[in-house]
């Protein structure tokens, strides 16, 4: 398997510059557990909130973090609801687009593998302090 490189990012974030940009406000819902969008949103800059069932999983702040990855790749509805939490702007991608271009699935693929490694370091936190 092949990892993403520094220039390989390099490229992807100058394709990213050519994306449409959305803009939302403190307060306004980005992305609706449940909804159907097609889309990836990647945030340029801003603040949000990530809401699963009512309990707020995570802010997030970096710019490059992906959202609505899991609706495209599972075939699904969204999963959580992503609030912004101050006026944020986000790249959007059609999923179709996403979909063909190698660059953006290892990009998200990177994405989600860390997501996952902090997610496995949490949960043996949590038994360590359950033991």
């Amino acid at each position: 398997m092949q990892y993403a490189r520094a220039d390989d990012i390099a490229v992807f974030q100058k394709k990213l510059a050519t994306l449409p940009l959305a803009t939302y406000q403190a307060g306004e819902t980005v992305l609706t557990a449940a909804s159907t969008t097609g889309r990836l949103l990647i945030l340029k800059e801003g603040a949000v909130a990530v809401v699963k069932e009512g309990v707020e999983i995570g802010k997030v702040v970096e710019p490059g973090a992906v959202f609505g990855e899991l609706s495209v790749l599972l075939d699904r509805p969204h999963t959580a609801d992503v609030v912004a939490v101050k006026a944020s702007k986000f790249y959007v991608a059609s999923a179709t687009l996403f979909m063909r271009d190698p660059l953006a699935l290892l990009y998200v693929a990177a994405v989600l593998a860390r997501r996952l490694d902090r997610a496995n370091q949490a949960v043996i936190e949590l038994k360590q302090q359950l033991q």
